[in-house]
């Protein structure tokens, strides 16, 4: 039993994925999501596992480092959301029903999210990065000078 479930759980998760590949939102990490579940019961997801991550982390950098790119991903997600309560509220939209309705509101929240969590990221490194040699970090740990100051 948990097998089947198991496989309809990653199943569901990566195929919404590839959708989000040519629609608005973090398709690569969906996929990676999905694969990662299939991972636990199935050896052969392992391999497009690897793969998946290093796209979804690629993805992932990319919104980090720019806001521009992070903007959009915001804008889409909020027209993603937008479209989804509309839709909700009696909205005739064309080939959307409650369930389409639904899973473009989670998209778009998944989307912000994912954005959410890049940028953090990204200022983490960059606090990391600017840190001067000696300085207490994070942790209690202490980064060592180098050898020539």
């Amino acid at each position: 039993m948990k097998t089947a479930v198991v496989a309809v759980l990653g199943g569901l998760l990566t195929l919404a994925g590839i959708a989000l590949l040519v629609l608005p939102g973090p398709g690569f990490v969906l996929v990676a999501v999905g694969l990662a579940v299939l991972a636990t019961r199935f050896s052969w997801a392992k391999k497009p596992l690897d793969y998946a991550k290093d796209k979804a982390q690629q993805g992932v950098e990319e919104v980090a480092q720019s806001l521009w790119r992070a903007a959009g991903a915001v804008l889409a997600a909020l027209v993603l959301v937008a479209l989804g309560v509309l839709a909700l509220a009696g909205v005739d939209l064309p080939f959307v029903n409650a369930f389409t309705a639904v899973v473009l509101i989670l998209s778009g929240l998944f989307l912000v999210g994912t954005v959410v969590f890049a940028r953090r990221q990204e200022k983490l490194e960059q606090a990391r990065a600017h840190r001067p040699a000696g300085a207490r970090g994070t942790a209690g740990a202490y980064r060592a000078a180098s050898h020539g100051d």
